[in-house]
């Protein structure tokens, strides 16, 4: 598949569009050192490397490195370069390929950045404000089988706006679930051809103008303002390639209406529900992943939501102050839920806050798929197990607060307060992690929960690991110290 690296994206850039190619050239050393954080910290943590080798010390989790990284006694400023020296085994040889595209992409994301002013205010342009992508993985702006041209064009870093192709399918071959819907397909624009190419799906001409949000796949239809239409694009970002599974299309609508129904039993937290989700069936009835989309609710009009993952990026909006509003809004909710029966995968994409006169006042939650769901926990709340399939159901106690605990925890509380604490100092960033302790120790009703979350380690996903296994989409953990000890 195509995936352009630093010389090949500067040469694109070279040909159409001189003046970005010397602000892509600039924005290369950044984009290195950005990429070069990830990885580090990732090979000091995951096991992937005899850590003898590595001469720099280990980094905080969201603290700077230097430009440059000792391994075997030899500096390095690129990471596809150091992971070339580190031969780390397993599929290195993919790793490499990603983690070039990786740093092209972060340096077009940062050039095309440039002369940028101003904070936006409506949900869309936040979203398309976040340029450095997923804040631990080293393969965070990964485009695996887009070219230079695609990225410009479709990746929402880069604010466009796209028309989504209406395609008709045959009532037979067209299965829904949630509230039905016509046999109409809405398919991303990059994503035509292929669905054409199949013989399934038919043109109609129509199209419907969108923007992306911060999943390049996921839109906010321009002329209706109250949904967002997830699709599916053959192509992979960080760890997956983005298409829709038979399971996220049957449990989407299902698993809406059991967190709505446990998140209504909260102070803050309501869910942003998948109405519909629908597929087309090939000629033996097997649902197509790369022809299938979800429909989903957007915040409500006139409300100022903000994803979690922007917080960092705007101290006008992350103040102490709203930050310790925030985790006694959070965290409460979230260990409910999880009391109850479901590990929500809180990320800083999924999760949302709605601010009001810069306090915040109800969570958001948003993108189903990754949550999982423990039967036991959820008959003991008087809930019934919808009939789920695929891995989302877990009888592991350990498994289903590892989902809640890597993406909310060890991620999105640790990014908010190193940002808090890095422009603030280290007394502000102590006072923010008091907050977050006294939390669970006043709010966390079961006691399991509430001892595994203050015990010495938490985990965190081995994003790099995963990516040297043979199978890739199988997930890896690692440990790291819980800063609450």
């Amino acid at each position: 598949m195509v995936a352009p690296d630093e010389q090949a994206t500067l040469q694109a850039l070279q040909a159409s569009d001189p003046d970005l190619a010397k602000a892509y050239l600039r924005a290369l050393p950044q984009a290195r050192a950005g990429i070069l954080r990830r990885l580090w910290g990732a090979l000091w943590r995951e096991g992937v490397v005899d850590t003898d080798r590595l001469g720099t010390p280990a980094p905080a989790l969201f603290g700077p490195i230097p430009d440059a990284v000792v391994a075997d006694g030899v500096a390095h400023t690129h990471p596809a370069r150091l992971i070339e020296a580190l031969r780390p085994g397993g599929n290195a040889e993919r790793l490499v390929r990603e983690l070039d595209n990786s740093v092209a992409n972060l340096a077009l994301g940062l050039a095309a950045a440039t002369g940028v002013t101003g904070a936006a205010d409506d949900l869309v342009g936040m979203e398309q404000s976040i340029v450095d992508g997923h804040p631990l993985h080293p393969c965070c702006r990964t485009r695996i089988g887009m070219s230079t041209a695609d990225v410009l064009a479709y990746a929402p870093e880069h604010h466009p706006q796209v028309r989504l192709r209406i395609v008709e399918v045959d009532p037979g071959r067209w299965r829904t679930t949630g509230a039905p819907r016509p046999p109409l397909l809405p398919v991303h624009p990059w994503q035509l051809h292929r669905a054409l190419a199949t013989g399934l799906v038919r043109d109609t001409g129509r199209d419907l103008p969108a923007r992306p949000l911060m999943s390049l796949r996921t839109l906010a239809p321009v002329d209706d303002p109250s949904q967002h239409i997830k699709t599916a694009v053959e192509v992979q970002m960080t760890s997956a390639v983005r298409t829709l599974s038979a399971a996220a299309v049957h449990n989407g609508p299902l698993a809406s209406d059991l967190v709505a129904t446990l998140a209504a039993r909260t102070r803050g937290l309501r869910v942003l529900r998948e109405t519909t989700a629908a597929t087309v069936l090939d000629t033996r009835g097997d649902p197509q992943r790369a022809l299938g989309a979800v429909w989903r609710q957007a915040p409500p009009a006139g409300t100022f939501v903000v994803p979690l993952a922007l917080l960092p990026h705007r101290p006008d909006l992350l103040t102490p102050a709203c930050f310790a509003e925030l985790v006694r809004l959070l965290l409460p909710a979230l260990f409910d839920v999880l009391r109850d029966g479901v590990a929500l995968e809180a990320h800083g994409q999924n999760t949302l806050v709605e601010l009001r006169d810069g306090h915040p006042v109800r969570i958001w939650y948003r993108d189903l798929g990754g949550l999982h769901v423990h039967p036991g926990r959820l008959r003991r709340a008087g809930l019934q197990m919808p009939p789920l399939i695929g891995a989302l159901p877990t009888d592991d106690e350990d498994e289903l607060r590892t989902k809640l605990f890597a993406a909310a925890l060890s991620t999105v509380l640790t990014e908010l307060v190193h940002a808090l604490g890095s422009r603030l100092g280290a007394d502000v960033e102590r006072a923010a992690w008091d907050v977050v302790a006294a939390t669970i120790r006043d709010t966390v009703t079961d006691t399991d929960d509430r001892k595994a979350s203050l015990a010495d380690t938490w985990p965190l996903k081995a994003t790099t690991a995963m990516r040297l296994a043979d199978d890739p989409l199988q997930d890896l953990w690692c440990q790291i110290p819980n800063p609450l000890r």
